[in-house]
């Protein structure tokens, strides 16, 4: 499988990444600098986090598609490619001759995607789209954070929706040719995507008159859902979602059986109603128990609850399992793809450097792309024919 990519930043290298990891041989094109996205920090050697999680095991290939020559070469690894994916900014593949209609219409088994910010024929079409500008857009930092104001979710949440919706899209478009044997043209925008995941707040405010709070590590509609503090600081999240998880939790770790049939603790709808009630009595039992009693309390009752974690505290769970990737600047280890196959870890390859694969893979397809030219010569109606066959 092999995949063009045209890309920058994040959501569209989460896609191209997945297939890498998958085994496709990935071409990823970088102007001469490299993709930004190298440089937003200098966590790994000289690499950025984001770069080095979203990039291994990709080729390098520095071009500019405004060039004759170096469009001529993407054109001859399109006469081979499977994939072509590109987020550049909008109508500049088009411009520069790289259209997703017209290349499938020159190489029918091919699958295109185009990323974009707002999508291509919105009114929106032609603004910037950075994830946090997204997250503001689609009302997502509104439903994020504590009552005092909104929140940015931590990482590129926006960018990273529309590179998973673009990776199951491409997966879904190659089991389609499969069948067609033709290509399919996809398009996604980072707005798009974050909006599907907004769809339980949306039809919160369209079906029941308002829109969720912004409510910190509580939940808007459950209850209790959220997160209390123990006697040595320790924060720790429960997650009540029946009512006979409810009567256990206030047996077992309240020790009161006999709260689920009082007035405004007896169903999630008056708990939610009488939250500030339900939640005081609960504070007040973890206030009085350190976190090892808390954990012994919480596993008799069968309640579901986590500890809320920082990212040092991250680096050790239990539950995290690593891997290694080389880089230029030596190995890192990232967390370990979330999939585990029967047939053991998959290795993933490593993170290139500006440029790497130029020099092998012009060779490789600058000879193509002259034997190609010669048999056009020799046989002018050769392509034709071989498209409609």
């Amino acid at each position: 499988m092999l995949v063009l990519s045209l890309e920058q930043a994040v959501a569209a290298p989460y896609c191209s990444s997945r297939l890498a990891d998958a085994g496709a041989r990935v071409i990823k094109v970088e102007r001469a600098e490299g993709d930004f996205a190298r440089y937003y920090d200098r966590s790994v050697g000289q690499l950025s986090s984001y770069f080095v999680w979203l990039n291994r095991g990709k080729q390098s290939l520095v071009a500019d598609i405004k060039r004759a020559g170096d469009a001529a070469l993407l054109r001859a690894i399109l006469e081979h490619a499977d994939v072509f994916i590109q987020n550049l900014a909008p109508g500049a593949a088009a411009r520069a001759g790289f259209d997703s209609e017209e290349l499938r219409a020159r190489y029918p088994r091919l699958v295109t995607v185009d990323i974009s910010g707002y999508g291509e024929n919105a009114a929106y079409a032609d603004m910037k789209a950075y994830d946090l500008l997204v997250q503001a857009e689609s009302g997502l930092t509104m439903v994020t954070g504590h009552p005092a104001g909104p929140g940015r979710v931590g990482v590129s949440v926006c960018d990273i929706a529309c590179g998973m919706s673009a990776h199951a899209a491409v997966l879904e478009a190659l089991i389609d040719r499969g069948i067609t044997g033709r290509g399919l043209g996809l398009k996604i925008s980072l707005f798009d995507a974050i909006a599907d995941w907004m769809n339980v707040p949306l039809l919160q405010f369209e079906g029941g008159g308002h829109a969720p709070e912004r409510m910190g590590l509580s939940h808007p509609t459950i209850c209790p859902y959220g997160a209390f503090t123990a006697a040595d600081g320790a924060q720790v999240v429960i997650a009540i979602q029946n009512e006979r998880e409810w009567t256990n939790f206030c047996t077992y770790f309240l020790q009161e059986p006999d709260l689920p049939s009082r007035h405004g603790f007896d169903s999630n709808v008056a708990r939610v109603s009488n939250r500030p009630a339900v939640e005081e009595r609960i504070a007040a039992a973890f206030a009085r128990l350190a976190r090892h009693e808390v954990t012994a309390r919480l596993r008799a009752a069968n309640t579901a609850f986590g500890f809320v974690n920082d990212i040092p505290a991250l680096a050790r769970h239990p539950a995290l399992r690593r891997t290694l990737v080389d880089t230029p600047s030596g190995p890192a280890r990232l967390v370990a793809p979330p999939v585990i196959a029967n047939d053991g870890p998959r290795h993933l390859g490593p993170i290139p450097a500006i440029g790497e694969h130029s020099e092998l893979i012009r060779a490789e397809f600058v000879d193509s792309l002259v034997k190609s030219g010669r048999q056009s010569r020799a046989n002018p109606r050769s392509e034709t024919k071989g498209d409609t066959e």
